[in-house]
């Protein structure tokens, strides 16, 4: 007698078959979920290195989030790779909250190049620009003022040549003056990460730069603390251009 097969073992079987199949399917995604996400998570780091190497500028971070997929976390990206490159030749800096790869410090006598600069900034144009930077926004009465002497046309074409500072906006006072202050090509220039970041009196003072005897009440402004002001009203491009040159670049008897 042949013995025929049950169905419901059958059945039994081949149940038991595919719950075994589907567990072994289960425990492979589980493992490979971990390290699918690592690679996605290298991808975007090459992508975010790719993109401040071949930038011509320092690039901010809604930028850098428009290149990279919408689920990417920038901050942390930035802060990873900032800590791979702690130890290289290059470093990733944050410039006028701007990132860009440079130069170590310590290695950056490998290039520099000895060259004659056709102008130089004067002792007059060293001190506006200081003043600019520490007491920002400032006007061009308040400079003359804090010099005693007047602010000569020069000094100001070459402070705007150079990138270094700009026009704000008007000051809410009779005659509403145009108020200046400095750049991101300032920040890029002297290598500051932001303007509260220039040195204080104490820092003045230990680099021998200041009078260790200074007049009573003499005080260096703390940097950055002028920056943002309510009694100042943003430039107007159509209203101000044709005032430019009046407002800055006119003719007059100061002294460098």
């Amino acid at each position: 007698m042949t013995d025929k097969p049950d169905p419901i073992s059958e059945a039994i079987d081949k149940l038991r078959a595919r719950a075994e199949r589907q567990g072994e399917t289960e425990t492979g995604s589980d493992e490979k979920g971990p390290r699918l996400a690592l690679d996605a998570e290298r991808q975007r780091m090459r992508r975010l290195e790719a993109l401040l190497f071949a930038a011509a500028e320092p690039l901010d971070i809604e930028t850098l989030q428009t290149r990279l997929p919408a689920e990417s976390d920038v901050e942390a990206l930035l802060e990873a790779l900032q800590a791979d490159y702690a130890e290289r030749g290059v470093h990733l800096t944050e410039v006028g909250g701007r990132w860009r790869f440079e130069t170590a410090p310590d290695l950056r006598g490998l290039l520099e190049e000895i060259r004659e600069e056709p102008r130089k900034l004067s002792d007059a144009g060293l001190e506006t620009l200081a003043i600019i930077a520490y007491h920002q926004p400032v006007t061009r009465a308040e400079i003359e003022e804090i010099r005693g002497v007047a602010v000569s046309k020069g000094t100001l074409d070459l402070l705007f040549e150079l990138g270094w500072i700009r026009p704000r906006g008007r000051r809410r006072s009779p005659g509403r003056p145009v108020t200046y202050g400095t750049t991101n090509g300032f920040l890029q220039y002297f290598g500051l990460a932001g303007i509260g970041d220039l040195p204080g009196q104490a820092d003045l003072k230990a680099a021998g730069l200041l009078d260790a005897r200074l007049p009573p009440g003499f005080e260096v402004p703390a940097p950055g603390m002028g920056s943002e002001t309510d009694d100042e009203d943003p430039l107007d491009p159509e209203e101000d251009a044709h005032l430019f040159h009046v407002d800055f670049m006119d003719e007059d008897g100061g002294e460098d």
